[in-house]
């Protein structure tokens, strides 16, 4: 485990990159081989969307990179933080709780709360109206969703005072789980049911991003299963069952076309109404 810590205490970018890129490379293969749903569209043009907003991704958090490291940096010197309770554990248990401790704040709480939350959700919406999910339906997310996800982020170092090298392993295995979880794959019935018990796997995320409520308010962890077990989230639905999207962005010009995307939180709010297009609400 030490050897691990001191790794990701100062990995490269170059590194990171190819975490990113690399999890893209692996799972796209995988499901051009083995695909859940036969998608009748042009996998590199849609891909070229998602991989646009996954470029405005690493700007935003770029951009603020140095108040997450200074946050973190704060914590160490002052022993502050819910982590300092058991920094003389095993490290290897220390990590455990640790990467639960921010999967709960950054992915989890956040991610129900832009479901909760209308000005968020305005935002978030973005994500959902992809149709054709894949491994690159990961990193579909607006500009203004990075900054929430970033603030959260920020907001779980600060309480747990996770040491820098925590929060790259975690940011490492949160980019890998989103994209296996959003993968055009299934796992066997059996198997994803075991992994499923501490994993967040594609047939459980799969549901999420069912087109209509109430399964689009369900399964909102991204790498422990656990929280929407804990908090009554969890929901199960057969894949061949689900339909991909957002009932109230059907229409193709507002889930294929950047500038429109970007436009999206800007308009008037409209209701998910049970897979119907919803009226504007005045």
């Amino acid at each position: 485990m030490e050897p691990i810590m001191v790794y990701f205490e100062s990995i490269p970018s170059r590194d990171r990159s190819l975490i990113l890129a690399g999890g893209i490379a692996f799972f796209w293969l995988m499901e051009t081989a083995f695909p859940l749903f036969k998608f009748s569209y042009k996998k590199w043009k849609h891909a070229a969307i998602n991989v646009f907003f996954t470029f405005t991704t690493i700007i935003v958090n770029f951009a603020l990179a140095f108040l997450l490291l200074q946050t973190s940096r704060w914590t160490q010197d002052n022993q502050w933080g819910l982590l300092t309770f058991i920094d003389s554990i095993p490290l290897i248990f220390y990590a455990l709780v640790g990467l639960m401790g921010l999967d709960l704040i950054s992915a989890y709480l956040i991610h129900w709360l832009e479901h909760k939350v209308r000005f968020m959700w305005r935002f978030h919406l973005i994500h959902h109206t992809d149709v054709h999910v894949d491994t690159t339906t990961a990193n579909r997310h607006h500009p203004g969703e990075s900054i929430f996800r970033f603030v959260f982020t920020s907001l779980a170092v600060f309480i747990l005072g996770a040491p820098v090298w925590l929060i790259m392993l975690y940011q490492a295995l949160s980019v890998v789980l989103s994209q296996f979880n959003h993968a055009n794959i299934s796992l066997p019935d059996r198997l994803d049911k075991f992994f499923s018990l501490v994993l967040v796997t594609p047939n459980m995320h799969h549901v999420h991003h069912h087109y209509v409520l109430p399964q689009t308010d369900t399964n909102y962890g991204n790498i422990f299963s656990i929280w929407d077990r804990v908090f009554g989230t969890f929901s199960y639905m057969k894949q061949e069952d689900i339909k991909y999207g957002i009932d109230t962005h059907l229409d193709e010009s507002e889930h294929s076309k950047i500038s429109k995307m970007l436009k999206i939180p800007f308009e008037p709010y409209r209701k998910p109404v049970g897979g119907k297009f919803s009226s504007p609400e005045k």
